[in-house]
């Protein structure tokens, strides 16, 4: 690799990294190291091809998400995740404690869910693609996305019933347009 490369590698990990690492947590279920190592494998075989990769972020997520692919077929079944208890309500009002008790639910929650179907949601609603991208991504129809994300939404749902309020209970307030499940800082 030539200065000029390595430059512009470095140039990338440093702009979008903490971007490419919440998408990485999210799609390992929350677990923030299993998200750092499915990244750092991301960007080694990203290195390798540097000079001929036309859109680096698109490249790299599409590492990202087949590398997730291999992990949950690889996965034995009946590993438990552990989880920090919540923290303690802040001073400064329920607004605050609210959003991070939603954000806690919904990483408990998702984390609960396969692989796959963690998956689909983190695809469809986190990086907001159509279902006909996802279905490219993932190697499948598009009808297997839909039924897929649909009971994947259902078991969400159950897991987590506390959500099914959340949009009735605040009708006059508008979404933050925050939507992730999961706050990384580096």
């Amino acid at each position: 690799m030539d200065d000029q490369a390595q430059e512009s590698f470095r140039e990338f990990v440093a702009n979008r990294s903490s971007a490419l690492l919440k998408t990485a947590v999210l799609l390992s279920g929350g677990d923030r190291h299993a998200g750092e190592d499915l990244l750092q494998n991301a960007l080694i075989k990203a290195v390798g091809r540097w000079h001929r990769i036309d859109e680096p972020e698109a490249y790299v997520r599409q590492i990202l998400y087949r590398q997730q692919i291999s992990r949950w077929r690889l996965k034995r079944r009946g590993r438990e995740l552990s989880v920090a208890q919540p923290p303690e309500a802040g001073t400064d009002g329920g607004a605050v404690s609210a959003d991070a008790e939603l954000r806690l639910l919904m990483r408990g929650a998702l984390a609960r869910l396969t692989a796959r179907q963690r998956t689909m949601l983190v695809l469809r609603y986190f990086e907001d693609l159509p279902e006909a991208e996802v279905a490219r991504i993932l190697g499948c129809s598009v009808g297997t996305v839909r039924s897929t994300t649909h009971r994947s939404l259902a078991r969400l749902r159950a897991l987590a019933p506390e959500l099914r309020s959340l949009g009735r209970s605040e009708a006059g307030r508008r979404p933050s347009g925050d939507h992730s499940p999961v706050e990384v800082r580096s």
